[in-house]
């Protein structure tokens, strides 16, 4: 039937013939009312000359049905009161992950409901996708569609939202669309009027409103054309940012000495940032990022804390904190999860778990279950070699409970990360109670549970921070000192940086980059650059040394660009805010953080 629009899947399964196991699909559509008893394909995956689609979403009068075949059976899933047959634009993103099947319209609540795992074993060999319709004239789609993307493996909300025209938030939207004027309805204005004034600027902003809207801003500082649409301006052209140069933005002044910061985002209240204090008396921080500023926002009892980390199971929001000591001498110590009030808007208490000189936390998830790895130091003073222990979320309790545990030697840091469909696990090994030049070790995800993968040589390792740069994978360790058993004390030694090997299928040495007692990596990119931030502590004599940021020179591996003062650095984080881009870095030395803001031309 050539006058219905399709392709073969092997045009876009070309690797794989299996459907994904997770995966997101996003749609943007206008359709007008519909009758009652009337329904209509966005698109469906056709099995052979069959006509029960494979896969496929539905529209009927007010509800979105998401069909698929599995477990030798078809079923339906059907999201009610969605409204999106009015004649006005929406864009939908449908997720399946593991059980859950969420449906998020305009950036709005998400919808979830519970069903069975899709199968990770849908054939697509020998089937067709038809758009717009189930192969027959039946059903055919009436409205318009303006972009219709799968992406597999992850959920594409958070590409797409917020956003601030979120009925036509695009993720990929064909060029040829994008330049079309999208008619407006009755109550919209036009998204794209064919005329329109244009302001220059270097710099300065122009007011954005009502009045404003399709009007163009050429910005000479940035070499870039917007446009705005009503409420903010639109990047429709603009030369890709590169780093100038480094300034200081704000001095923050914590409870005392920190050894970790953790930044992250509650969708609808706004950025934050825990610090890990060392006073025990004074407790953590947290702050709010407050009109270009981090403010005090809450204050959380803590006990030499040394990490924190915020995570997420389904809805709820989480922050666990490292706590090194207990609250009364002889007691055992405690690390503490902190779960989101969104009435109260602040963290409460929700679950105690016992830790030994607990240096670090690391959350992840392997398909759909929770992870809590907790990195343990030590027992007492002196007993360095025990273990570290894996929690998972327990959906019914909801708690986390103890999974696995691993033996370390003066652990200080978990990084968790994915190759392809393999799950990985590095730790830290600092100390074994004599020396410092200990095997460090990467494990990886099989029968249910983490096994040595492979035993990397480090010198007093505190932290692992893995990357990617195109298709190469790196991972890179901070060497804090080189104690040997003769008790000769070096802090002035290199720091590696290793590349998986794709024919040993190990990871092997890259670059050595000489560093003072490096505590901590952080890999962040600034347009097409790609930049690494070492924290240098002490180097034998002093703890006011040069943190450097080296940058990505292909071949020549990373180089130094920039020397940043600091004073006992103990930990950089990057972030992004509406206005610009920003490191902080925390001192173990003074009760006094620093945001530098990154100038780019």
């Amino acid at each position: 039937m050539g006058y219905l629009f399709s392709f073969p899947a092997s045009q876009l399964f070309i690797n794989c013939i299996f459907f994904p196991a997770e995966f997101s699909i996003v749609v943007t559509l206008k359709i007008p009312q519909m009758a009652p008893e009337k329904s209509e394909y966005i698109f469906t995956l056709l099995e052979g000359d069959s006509d029960e689609p494979l896969l496929g979403l539905r529209l009927s009068q007010n509800k979105f049905h998401f069909l698929q075949k599995g477990h030798g059976s078809r079923k339906r899933i059907t999201f009610k009161a969605v409204g999106l047959d009015d004649n006005r634009w929406h864009t939908v993103v449908l997720a399946v992950t593991g059980r859950y099947t969420i449906l998020t319209v305009d950036c709005g609540t998400p919808l979830e409901e519970l069903a069975r795992p899709f199968p990770d074993n849908l054939d697509t060999t020998g089937s067709t996708f038809f758009i717009a319709s189930r192969r027959r004239w039946n059903g055919l789609f009436s409205g318009l569609i303006r972009q219709l993307v799968l992406l597999p493996g992850s959920d594409a909300t958070s590409q797409i939202c917020p956003s601030s025209e979120p009925r036509l938030s695009a993720l990929s939207v064909p060029q040829a669309l994008l330049h079309l004027p999208i008619k407006p309805s009755s109550t919209d204005l036009p998204l794209h009027p064919y005329e329109a004034e244009v302001r220059v600027t270097a710099g300065v902003i122009p007011l954005c409103g009502n009045s404003e809207e399709g009007q163009l801003w050429f910005n000479t500082l940035k070499r870039g054309l917007f446009l705005c649409d009503g409420i903010t301006w639109l990047n429709m052209l603009q030369v890709k940012e590169k780093l100038d140069y480094v300034e200081d933005h704000q001095d923050l002044f914590t409870n005392s000495e920190t050894f970790d910061i953790e930044v992250f985002h509650i969708t609808s209240v706004g950025l934050f940032m825990a610090t890990a204090n060392r006073d025990s008396n004074l407790g953590s921080g947290i702050y709010k990022w407050t009109d270009g500023r981090f403010e005090r926002y809450q204050n959380i009892s803590t006990y030499d804390a040394q990490a924190w980390q915020y995570f997420t199971v389904g809805k709820k929001k989480f922050l666990v904190v490292a706590n090194c000591r207990s609250k009364d001498a002889g007691d055992q110590e405690q690390s503490v999860i902190y779960k989101w009030s969104s009435r109260k808007l602040k963290f409460i208490r929700y679950q105690t778990l016992n830790t030994h000189s607990a240096r670090d936390w690391e959350a992840f998830n392997i398909q759909d279950e929770t992870f809590l790895a907790v990195a343990n130091h030590r027992q007492g003073n002196r007993n360095h070699n025990i273990d570290s222990v894996i929690y998972k979320w327990n959906p019914v309790t909801r708690f986390f409970e103890v999974n696995q545990t691993i033996p370390t030697t003066g652990a200080y840091d978990w990084e968790f990360f994915t190759i392809g469909p393999y799950y990985f696990l590095a730790v830290a090994n600092t100390f074994n109670g004599r020396s410092t030049v200990i095997d460090s070790t990467i494990y990886i995800w099989l029968g249910g549970m983490f096994q040595p993968y492979q035993f990397i040589t480090t010198f007093g390792a505190i932290d692992w921070e893995m990357f990617q740069i195109e298709n190469r994978v790196f991972l890179a360790v901070a060497n804090s000192q080189m104690l040997t058993e003769e008790g000769k004390i070096l802090y002035s030694i290199n720091s590696t940086i290793y590349e998986l090997s794709m024919t040993s299928q190990t990871f092997i040495k890259f670059q050595d980059i000489e560093t003072n007692s490096a505590l901590d990596w952080e890999y962040f990119t600034v347009g097409d650059d790609k930049f690494l931030v070492v924290a240098n502590s002490y180097d034998g004599n002093s703890y006011s040394l040069n943190s450097v940021i080296y940058r990505w020179q292909g071949y020549e591996g990373f180089i130094p660009v920039h020397r940043l003062s600091t004073n006992g650095c103990r930990d950089w984080e990057y972030f992004n805010t509406t206005d610009g881009s920003y490191l902080i870095y925390s001192s173990a030395r003074a009760a006094l953080s620093k945001v530098l803001k990154l100038r780019t031309i």
